[in-house]
């Protein structure tokens, strides 16, 4: 296994060819590993180098200043010129801004590479950043270090006042007058003896696939995630202090869901429910887990699937004798704590596909398969033109999951079914699935779900996929895709990686682009027909050309002969589809929804024709 950095051990030219020939994979900007090697175990053995070749003016700090190695979830903190995350495989690396008069010491540090010297935090400055507000450095470092910390200051000054004394000639240097006041207070103080708790505090188990993987905790103000495994991947990481992981709020209900349940907070939220998306679990209680159940595809919507219409017994919620009363009656259904919680802004509903085919409310059973039914307010279509679009991708060559629509009671239009990508598929499988949507990737809350590009989408993927110059391509032509359907919703909750680790693996051993989901042609529902692109390329959103796309994928660093392939294989294989594709005749449908289905195909040629 070796690492490759150019000007370091191999110049900038022969990394390239290396990189052309398939001998070597590109991480980052000069940093290469050989294909085939187990990368995430490079990226960690050679987190201290890596960091130093990225970042050469800036030093080790926080708990990284004390292990010299990354923490068990993979964070190796700096402190420099600016604050800035750089995610590089199960590596992260931390970065805030430096002190304006930092107090800096020596280390060594020795991988299979040699030994080198590093810069760290001294002991002094170590202390003071342990007592820095809202700083994710700061909680790095643990009640074990401070203390350790504590006595090997007393143990160099003499005495707990001569200690705070020589912290407070740096503090003051640096203005970090509040952190000398709470280092000192930590010198001459012991703990208190007696633990009180605050009762509004929350202890949260979180599970994978049944299995804790930590405690989310909420003081009464902040949040924070504790690990417990370091065993497995780093699934779930806490990016801003105090914040709720990213990773975590991506599974959280929006829009319609939200307002059903009336959680005024986070903290309600987390304790009315208890599955999610990604095989996540969260309980007050352990115990809980146990009578929770796991989420495994024993039944295939293909087997219960004749020509796009769903053939089983469809076994959910109607709406009775009133209009509403079918959204009434699935706000119903969500009251049970034991229902996974779905995130989107769309009605849908989690259901169970059994052997014989009946789809029924996961209620207390495996969430299996997603129900999205019609809309209102001009959105009655919704599901044929989802399945549209899903039919469409899948034609031009685009992974997507199995889905069907499906004959509603009490005269409703037909729901979309779609089946679940990011569960295992039988008792025997023992893989450990997770789904992170583009936002927890990239940070954001999902409220931001808008804000961004497709080129910052394609260089947070690069460093984190385990094929990325194929994840890449994909995005090129899942892309292409959305521009050509008119599909303005390709937002960041709508693109996700899907992570697979094995039983005892310290790391995911595949990161791939996910399955095509939540494609649709907005450009045929009320106010959207002028729709642009969700995130922008090459600085537009509206009147793309083949030139905008050859652009994204040159800035990705794919080849042009191959974006150029790909994207006449996909404009060849929709031209083809439009041509077959049809909604399903065993299923009645409105006048209306004929209508619809013409227009999105009309759309889509019209797309092509002026792309070409």
């Amino acid at each position: 296994m070796a690492l490759h950095l150019v000007g370091e051990t191999l110049n900038k030219s022969r990394s390239y060819q290396q990189a052309e020939s398939g001998k070597l994979v590109q991480l980052q900007r000069g940093i290469y590993v050989d294909t085939g090697d187990d990368i995430d175990a490079i990226v960690l053995k050679h987190a201290i180098r890596i960091a130093k070749y990225l970042y050469p003016n800036a030093y080790l700090s926080a708990a990284s200043a004390v292990l010299l190695i990354p923490t068990p979830d993979g964070r190796l903190f700096l402190s420099g010129r600016r604050s800035q995350r750089t995610r590089l495989r199960a590596l992260e690396i931390i970065q805030n801004v430096a002190p304006v008069h930092p107090s800096v010491a020596s280390a060594i540090v020795a991988d299979d590479m040699g030994e080198f010297h590093v810069d760290v935090s001294s002991l002094r400055q170590r202390f003071l950043e342990a007592f820095r507000l809202r700083s994710e450095h700061a909680a790095s470092i643990d009640s074990g270090m401070r203390e350790v910390l504590a006595n090997r200051l007393i143990e160099e000054y003499g005495s707990p006042k001569a200690a705070a004394d020589a912290l407070w000639s740096l503090a003051r240097d640096n203005d970090w007058h509040r952190e000398g006041e709470a280092a000192e207070h930590y010198l001459q103080n012991k703990p208190a003896a007696v633990s009180v708790k605050n009762e509004a505090a929350l202890d949260l188990v979180v599970a994978w696939h049944g299995n804790p993987i930590g405690h989310l905790r909420h003081d009464g103000f902040e949040w924070r995630w504790t690990s417990i495994k370091d065993d497995g991947p780093p699934l779930i990481r806490q990016t801003t202090p105090g914040k709720l992981p990213p990773f975590i709020t991506s599974l959280l209900p929006e829009g319609w869901l939200e307002n059903v349940l009336r959680d005024p907070d986070q903290r309600s939220v987390l304790r009315t429910g208890k599955r999610y998306m990604s095989n996540i679990t969260i309980v007050e209680h352990e115990e809980e887990l146990a009578n929770l159940p796991g989420d495994i595809l024993r039944t295939r919507l293909a087997d219960h699937t004749k020509d796009g219409a769903f053939t089983g017994r469809y076994a959910g919620p109607g709406r009775g004798d009133l209009e509403q009363s079918f959204e009434r009656n699935l706000a119903h259904i969500y009251k049970r704590a034991d229902v996974p919680r779905l995130s989107g802004i769309q009605i849908k509903a989690p259901m169970t596909l059994d052997t014989s085919g009946t789809l029924s409310p996961s209620v207390g059973t495996p969430f299996t398969h997603i129900l999205k039914p019609a809309g209102t307010s001009g959105y009655d279509a919704l599901p044929i033109v989802e399945w549209l679009a899903m039919t469409l991708g899948a034609a031009a060559g685009l992974v997507a999951p199995a889905t069907a629509l499906v004959t509603m009671p009490d005269g409703m239009p037909p729901a979309l079914i779609v089946e679940r990508f990011d569960i295992r598929t039988s008792d025997n499988d023992t893989r450990f699935l997770a789904l992170e949507d583009f936002c927890s990737v990239l940070g954001l809350p999902p409220t931001e779900k808008y804000n961004g590009t497709m080129e910052r989408a394609m260089r947070a993927v690069r460093p984190l996929s385990t094929a990325p110059d194929e994840d890449l391509m994909t995005i090129l032509r899942r892309t292409l895709f959305a521009w050509l359907i008119a599909d303005g919703d390709m937002h960041l909750k709508n693109m996700a990686l899907l992570k697979t680790a094995e039983p005892g693996q310290k790391y995911f051993v595949s990161v791939r682009l996910a399955p095509l989901y939540d494609a649709v042609t907005t450009r045929v529902f009320p106010n959207l027909r002028h729709d642009h692109l969700a995130l922008k390329l090459n600085g537009k959103d509206d009147r793309l050309r083949r030139a905008d796309f050859l652009t994204l994928a040159a800035n990705a660093g794919l080849k042009s002969t191959d974006a150029c392939t790909a994207i006449d294989e996909i404009v060849q294989r929709l031209t083809d589809a439009i041509k077959q594709t049809a909604l399903p005749t065993a299923i009645e449908y409105p006048p209306l929804f004929a209508r619809i289905t013409t227009e999105v195909l009309e759309i889509c040629s019209a797309r092509i024709a002026q792309f070409s």
